[in-house]
């Protein structure tokens, strides 16, 4: 795509005018942290700085370091600069920020880089941070920045890292205090390259030094957990009772509470919930904290459980031992899941089982593998594409061959003027159904052999009669050809969040691929934006159309959305980083359906949890004689498994249906049944509910999954 100078002048300045919305005049402090020095601070600051500047607002460098680097210099050019104040110590003299001069010349917009200085003597201020509040106090927006080792919170752990003290503290109140806190997410991998490329030190003694200190590899990856687990801590959504993102323990007394609990966090984490533990006021305080220390869970006050409410209680999963409450909760119509578990199982392991991507897997120790990079977001707008082609420039500027196999600007002419002069393989038509469509050419790519090919929104479908279902597979192809992928992909369209997107969102996804994608990918990289500025830059028309603003703003895209989609990619991007497994607390689940079409939604939700458990998984239809079958719907269920790849058990005219079931269940040790919840409340001569019937036919631990409502689908994810 050739653009000339004037036309990306001009996209740039039509970009700048969306910033200038997205801030408003409103003075906000803004603060980006990163890991280390290098993951792209100044290069951040400097270029919002540009984009305000030629939107109208008057900005200012307050302090910035561009480390005698020529990219950083070209950004600064033609940015006024606050002159600094000059600081005599002895023999020598320093320069620092000058907080009276910048309140004197009073800019729209200032940045400030090390928000965790310390300022010299004569300073009104002991801190750089300080600065930074009493800037936005007097009516100036403030874009800063700090490393994480410097957080109050992160500084002792940093120290253990790197091994020398950290001395400048920034704390954590500064951060609860700012408009924003965007995370500047960068993989070791990639710290590490321009650390050896000379674009954080350049003298080769101080890159060797740095290598073998604070960028060795374990220390970066630690700082950036650290760095993502803070975002993490800070996003917390306000959300309504029937959305919340947590899973509460019921802890019973006399019971061996750490074995209990090490049982509940798989489940809770197989559905991405935070943990939470309810105690009976009979448990051991201290034993209960130093449990819920060691599983990172909050606990809750003390409350007999014959006496909890659990119409009220805020919890998407309930987990509880098997009992009288449990017994009668099952047997009630609930919201939530609810897993019945036997205090006196002691069965946790991590299975070895296969996924669609397992042979992949494999396939990236051989010699010659591609590299697999994903630009993670929380949703659609938050810049993903954008830091792809960011990317893509930065390596064809080393000299690397980088080719863009398919990229969706969506008319964003900030992204359009991104491509630049990266050359494109042109998509080609597909015919299907009387319908044209365009495609990625993955012939025409694999014919070209780039070094690094850009292919955006991973999770998209091919037309039909494509060589491959959905692109991913064609990322695949890439890969095993050698060549490097860096792509995007937005965090609800992975298979096993499908569920926590609908509970959290009310949205049923449409596009998905299997969530071990992450566990194939080289680098996960989470593109950070908060949910303010996602909901300004949609009413900017950044995202969507016009005709589809006010829809998103009320439905998708409500504040309690995007905060929960965030807490959701930090998550996955920690668990991707640490390669952590899931320890399962049964080896099998067998879920029972009946002839209800809303049973297709509880074998997906099944399904989704024992992929992520890593579990094997089958479905039961087992049918009374008094029963009427709908055939129909069975050969649905059946299709479905066969799709799936999972065991399928079909039995019809059996006098106790609860009876067979858990004598299919008994015929493999440590399966849990999985049942949909029931509709209704027990009423004579009616009989109780299935799950209470498997109860009390001696079933020691049951999964029972609130019954799905009505689903509203999410239109056009690629959007």
């Amino acid at each position: 795509m050739d653009r000339s100078a004037d036309e990306r002048e001009a996209a740039r300045r039509r970009s700048a005018e969306e910033l200038l919305r997205e801030f408003g005049d409103r003075a906000r402090l803004v603060i980006y942290v990163a890991a280390v020095p290098g993951a792209g601070k100044t290069r951040r600051l400097l270029t919002d700085a540009r984009r305000l500047q030629a939107a109208g607002k008057r900005v200012a460098i307050g302090w910035i370091e561009t480390k005698g680097r020529p990219d950083l210099e070209r950004l600064a050019e033609g940015l006024p600069i606050i002159p600094p104040r000059t600081v005599t110590i002895g023999t020598n003299q320093y320069q620092e920020f000058d907080l009276d001069a910048a309140l004197e010349h009073h800019p729209d917009v200032i940045i400030m880089d090390e928000l965790a200085h310390d300022n010299l003597g004569g300073a009104r201020n002991g801190k750089r941070w300080q600065d930074a509040l009493e800037l936005r106090a007097a009516g100036i927006t403030v874009l800063g920045a700090f490393n994480i080792s410097h957080l109050e919170t992160v500084s002792a752990t940093a120290e253990r890292l790197i091994g020398y003290p950290i001395r400048e503290i920034v704390p954590l109140s500064f951060l609860k205090t700012a408009d924003e806190v965007i995370a500047l997410d960068a993989s070791p991998e990639i710290l590490r390259e321009r650390l050896q490329s000379g674009k954080i030190v350049r003298d080769e003694g101080d890159i060797a030094r740095a290598e073998s200190g604070l960028y060795q590899e374990s220390t970066l990856t630690m700082l950036r957990e650290l760095l993502l687990r803070t975002i993490d801590q800070l996003t917390i959504p306000t959300v309504s009772a029937a959305t919340i993102s947590s899973a509460v323990t019921i802890l019973p007394k006399g019971v061996d509470s750490e074995r209990f609990v090490q049982r509940c966090a798989p489940l809770a984490a197989a559905l991405d919930l935070a943990l939470e533990i309810l105690p009976d006021p009979g448990c051991d305080p201290d034993d209960v904290a130093r449990v819920a220390t060691e599983f990172n869970a909050e606990v809750l006050p003390a409350e007999e459980p014959e006496r909890v409410d659990f119409a009220a209680l805020r919890a998407a999963l309930i987990i509880l031992p098997r009992g009288k409450v449990g017994a009668r909760l099952i047997n009630l119509p609930v919201e939530n899941d609810i897993a019945m578990l036997d205090a006196e199982q002691s069965y946790i392991e991590s299975t070895a089982m296969t996924t669609p991507l397992s042979g992949t897997l494999g396939d990236r120790m051989r010699v010659g593998y591609g590299k697999l990079t994903v630009y993670l977001g929380a949703a659609a707008g938050a810049g993903k594409t954008y830091a792809m082609l960011d990317r893509g420039q930065q390596l064809r500027a080393e000299g690397v061959d980088v080719v863009i196999g398919l990229v969706e600007t969506h008319g964003r002419a900030e992204t359009e003027a991104m491509i630049g002069d990266v050359p494109i393989i042109p998509r080609k038509t597909v015919q299907a159904d009387g319908i044209t469509y365009t495609e990625m050419d993955r012939e025409a790519i694999l014919a070209r052999k780039p070094r690094v090919v850009l292919v955006d929104e991973l999770a998209h479908t091919n037309a039909p009669g494509s060589l491959a279902p959905k692109r991913f597979f064609d990322v695949l192809a890439f890969l095993r050809a050698g060549i490097d992928v860096i792509t995007t992909l937005n965090i609800q369209h992975l298979e096993a969040l499908s569920d926590a997107v609908y509970r959290l969102t009310g949205t049923i996804v449409r596009e998905t691929l299997p969530d071990a994608i992450l566990s194939l990918a080289d680098e996960v990289i989470f593109i950070d934006v908060s949910p303010d500025a996602l909901r300004e830059r949609l009413r900017a028309g950044k995202i969507y159309p016009p005709e589809r603003i006010e829809p998103a703003l009320s439905n998708f895209f409500r504040m309690e959305n995007l905060a929960a989609l965030r807490e959701l990619a930090i998550r996955e991007v920690l668990r991707a980083e640490t390669r952590e497994r899931i320890a399962a607390p049964f080896d099998r689940i067998l879920l029972s359906v009946v002839g209800r079409r809303e049973d297709l939604l509880l074998l997906r939700k099944a399904s989704r949890m024992a992929a992520r458990l890593e579990v094997d998984f089958a479905v039961a239809h087992i049918a009374e004689r008094r029963d009427r079958v709908d055939e129909a719907m069975v050969m649905e269920f059946e299709r479905a498994t066969r799709v799936l790849n999972i065991d399928w058990v079909d039995e019809r005219g059996v006098d106790d249906a609860a009876k067979r079931l858990l004598e299919i269940a008994r015929s493999r040790p440590q399966t849990d049944i999985a049942i949909g919840g029931t509709h209704r409340a027990p009423r004579w001569p009616a009989r109780n509910s299935f799950a209470r019937r498997l109860f009390d036919n001696g079933a020691r631990e049951l999964l029972v999954l609130a019954r799905p409502k009505a689903i509203i689908d999410d239109g056009d994810d690629d959007a």
